[in-house]
């Protein structure tokens, strides 16, 4: 029996958003640990590796280890439905070949449910080896994003370079070429 209830739903509306256009399917996998999932895109380019510890649900409840075979972008469909503010539950029985998604409100007056087929995925689990850095840099996603947008309407690929004084994003097009430089900015971790 797999029963997970998330106060904050609008994290993982969040976090499915960000990966369904990357994964198409994936092995969710429960245990008492947390719930994840580790997929490569098509491609075979990028590795996601998720992690949702059990300390962060209000209710965690995996009797046995679980892997569910989810289509990502299924599952962000039925979490549209869910409000920004909405509970999530997630359950599924020992066996079962369907997960159900509950949203309730946050003042208890609507609670819907929505039930999804689980699918046979064959996946092995690749281990992340350690890996040590020339550079570590730590930037606000937002602006990480808009960096690469703004940059994907002159080249499709992006060579990011760092020094001393900062981070350098570049690219070069048909049209010509853009640059973009971030400076060291000690104010960025009180964002």
């Amino acid at each position: 029996m797999l029963e997970l209830r998330l106060v904050q739903g609008s994290l993982l509306k969040k976090v499915l958003e960000s990966i369904k256009d990357l994964v198409n399917d994936a092995n969710f996998d429960c245990s008492a640990t947390g719930f994840s999932l580790q997929a490569m895109d098509s491609s075979h380019v990028a590795l996601v590796a998720l992690l949702l510890r059990s300390e962060g649900f209000e209710h965690y409840r995996c009797d046995r280890n679980l892997s569910m075979g989810i289509n990502l972008g299924n599952m962000a469909k039925m979490l549209k439905c869910a409000g920004n503010d909405d509970i999530i539950t997630i359950k599924a029985d020992d066996g079962s070949d369907t997960v159900t998604f509950m949203f309730e409100s946050p003042t208890q007056d609507k609670i819907s449910d929505f039930e999804m087929k689980l699918m046979d995925i064959d996946s092995e689990h690749l281990g992340i080896p350690e890996a040590e850095y020339h550079a570590i840099v730590r930037m606000p996603s937002s602006e990480f994003a808009r960096i690469c947008k703004d940059l994907s309407s002159i080249g499709d690929t992006v060579l990011i370079s760092v020094t001393k004084e900062g981070v350098k994003f570049s690219t070069r097009g048909d049209i010509g070429t853009a640059n973009v430089v971030c400076r060291q900015n000690t104010t960025v971790d009180k964002v």
